[in-house]
């Protein structure tokens, strides 16, 4: 009976793993790709990672940082908003120093009054010796010597006092004109016309010349980003230094990028190189980032299809190749 139930055993398991042989040897069919990977469409094309940006005199975005430091009073502006050149974006309390710009006010005024009070005063001393001096040639015992030398004195010592007073009143003016160039630095305002594109301070929050401290990434962001978020947009690509001496001449030089999770690839059109090749920490921004790779940056430019959602720091792919 013992042989019997061993047997059975032995035969099940024989069953049992010809069983999981059979359906862990069935080969299931590959779910086709959400979207196609990027391939080279060039017989010949280097690949390059590539920033999308917006279209600026400089070819990047418009890091904007404060002159001052001071704590965030208002950011009336959120990212998307289109600005005007001259707009204010941001806000820092200005409370100290547009008390300070008040005295400054009050001593320049102070300065001009006694400046006046300076002149007044010239004019009267110089009254009494210009009546004295006609007074002496008709008659020159009806001044004494004393009294005419007092006199001229005074006028003397006036004029002294009127040049100190009108240098006193210039410097107030001054340093009150310096007070209002300070105080207007605590606004931040849009340098040109464009669209905001991120906002990184905070209201409440401190703000130093070297922008927002970022508690993610223990590295400094500017305030705000500003740029021209339009139909027209930027692409820097950035091109591994091993591929450097394969890039085409600018003449004959295309490219097409291919957007990240779609199938859409839209053709380049070449603007510039920037003829300096740096580390390649400039695609993460981590200043700390140990990396041994340089990258020679190329700049494109191209007309964002109707319907497609695209936003400057976006990544895409890019190859390059020759007409």
């Amino acid at each position: 009976m013992r042989v019997k139930v061993i047997f059975a055993l032995a035969v099940l398991g024989i069953l049992a793993g010809l069983v999981a042989a059979y359906v862990f040897g069935i080969q299931h069919k590959p779910q086709s790709p959400a979207f196609t990977p990027a391939s080279n469409p060039y017989e010949k094309g280097i690949y390059a990672n590539g920033l999308i940006e917006s279209i600026q005199a400089s070819g990047e975005n418009i890091n904007l940082y404060p002159e001052v430091s001071g704590t965030v009073l208002e950011i009336p502006v959120a990212e998307g908003t289109k600005v005007k050149a001259g707009t204010p974006l941001l806000m820092l309390d200005a409370r100290l120093q547009q008390a300070t710009t008040e005295q400054l006010k009050a001593q320049a005024d102070a300065a001009a009054a006694q400046s006046v009070l300076a002149q007044a005063n010239l004019r009267n001393v110089q009254d009494q010796y210009d009546k004295q001096h006609t007074s002496r040639e008709l008659d020159p015992r009806s001044v004494s010597r004393d009294a005419f030398d007092s006199a001229r004195h005074a006028v003397e010592v006036a004029a002294a006092g009127l040049d100190a007073a009108q240098k006193q009143a210039v410097a107030a003016v001054k340093a009150y004109e310096a007070g209002k160039v300070l105080l207007s630095k605590y606004t931040l305002t849009a340098p040109v016309d464009g669209t905001v594109l991120a906002v990184n301070a905070a209201v409440g929050g401190y703000l130093s010349s070297q922008g927002a401290f970022d508690s993610y990434t223990g590295g400094m962001l500017p305030a705000l980003v500003v740029g021209n978020a339009q139909q027209s947009l930027a692409v820097r690509c950035y091109v591994d230094e091993i591929l450097i001496s394969r890039i085409p001449d600018a003449a004959h030089m295309k490219a097409r990028m291919f957007i990240r999770g779609t199938d859409v690839n839209i053709p380049l059109e070449f603007v510039r190189i920037q003829h300096y090749v740096s580390p390649k920490i400039e695609l993460s921004n981590q200043r700390t980032e140990r990396v041994d790779v340089r990258v020679l940056p190329l700049i494109f430019r191209f007309t964002r299809p109707e319907g497609l959602v695209l936003y400057p720091g976006q990544l895409v792919d890019v190859y390059i190749g020759e007409k």
